[in-house]
């Protein structure tokens, strides 16, 4: 288990997309307010505030575990930092930092192994707890944003710069907090095979993006027939993901309220797309989901084009409905071939897909996470 000068760039390319979406996302928000559209304004700034609010709670309940598993006394300047909306960028900081060292600094022999294994294990740690937040803001801000700015595109059916670069930043912070959760999460867990080679992460990745992209096009779809039913829609499956979370007794948090505000979040991700939450073999789960997402997609574009056509645009979307139904067989295509021929787990038949409560060699936060 190595961090390597790539992982490090990674981690930079991390951080420079974080910030880029911070910017583009209050400049889309800005504009919004100075062109008079007060709700999409209000609507974006509060995806940020939800997401961000959701992330700086976990990021500081993780730092006290850490301080209490090393016997050492809470900071309240950790809480400090936390409040001002300052935990990622603390851990990026600390990322950097310690990461600098040991992927450029620990090539020479001249330092101890046993202090060199230590460091990289830290970091890789933390570089998956990072992982591990940005996904979580990738799902509870990024996802319903870019389904608001598609939905304002197709409403006003003009697009500008600032518009745009929200919608390809949204879409690379996707991308890349999907593939990088999955690298990281799975170097960090010492029982568990790696994710190597560009096949498997591409594959993962256009598996990923295609379902993704075919869902969020259809509820975008679906809002231009009824908000309110959309709404519904998505809150019927968000209770059906938090259903199934407390279902399988996740037990990722210590404290009861974290727990709980953990299966709302895993609740919000699997509107979206399906993640295992418990050591179990997922075949009959993920085709359930699947299976069902293909249903609601038909569904969506059946009342869609059976709604009256006036109000509509061919120039968009007829396009746009082509290529869900493209997309979402692709996607389909993809997950069975990275399950059939890419999962690192191919040859480990016997063993469980995750690792919910098996035990480990040192401690691991991440053994009770998602994982796939």
């Amino acid at each position: 288990m190595k961090y390597t000068k790539c992982n490090f760039m990674m981690s930079v390319l991390g951080i420079i997309i974080y910030i880029t979406d911070l910017i583009v996302d209050i400049c889309v928000s800005v504009r919004f307010f100075h062109e008079g559209q007060y709700v999409s304004g209000v609507l974006i700034l509060s995806f940020m505030l939800f997401g961000t609010l959701v992330v700086q709670c976990f990021s500081y309940t993780w730092f006290k575990d850490d301080l209490k598993t090393a016997d050492q006394e809470s900071q309240h300047c950790f809480l400090l930092l936390h409040c001002l909306q300052g935990g990622l960028f603390t851990r990026y900081w600390f990322v950097l930092k310690r990461g600098y060292q040991v992927a450029f600094k620990y090539d020479s022999n001249t330092h101890n192994y046993t202090e060199e294994q230590s460091d990289r294990h830290e970091v890789i740690d933390r570089v998956t707890d990072l992982s591990m937040l940005r996904l979580f803001e990738t799902y509870l801000e990024g996802c319903p944003q870019l389904i608001l700015q598609l939905y304002i595109f197709l409403e006003h059916g003009e697009l500008n710069f600032i518009q745009s670069a929200a919608i390809v930043v949204s879409c690379c912070a996707i991308s890349v907090a999907t593939v990088d959760f999955q690298i990281a999460l799975r170097k960090s867990l010492p029982d568990k095979n790696l994710l190597n080679g560009a096949c498997p992460r591409i594959t993962y990745l256009l598996y990923k993006f295609l379902t993704l992209a075919s869902w969020m096009l259809s509820v975008v779809l679906l809002l231009f027939v009824n908000v309110t039913m959309t709404l519904c829609l998505l809150l019927f499956l968000w209770l059906i993901g938090l259903i199934w979370a407390i279902k399988n007794q996740t037990q990722f948090c210590n404290s009861r309220g974290m727990e709980f505000l953990y299966r709302v979040v895993v609740g919000f991700i699997f509107v979206f797309t399906f993640f295992n939450i418990k050591g179990q073999h997922t075949r009959c789960p993920m085709s359930s989901y699947y299976s069902i997402r293909v249903l609601a997609t038909l569904g969506i574009l059946f009342v869609f084009w059976t709604y009256p056509l006036s109000i509509f645009s061919s120039d968009y979307f007829i396009p746009i409905s082509a290529f869900i139904v493209l997309t979402l067989p692709f996607g389909i295509i993809f997950l069975i071939a990275y399950y059939g021929n890419c999962h690192p787990n191919i040859n480990d038949d016997t063993k469980d897909d995750e690792i919910d409560g098996k035990s480990v060699q040192r401690y691991c936060r991440m053994r009770y996470f998602l994982m796939e």
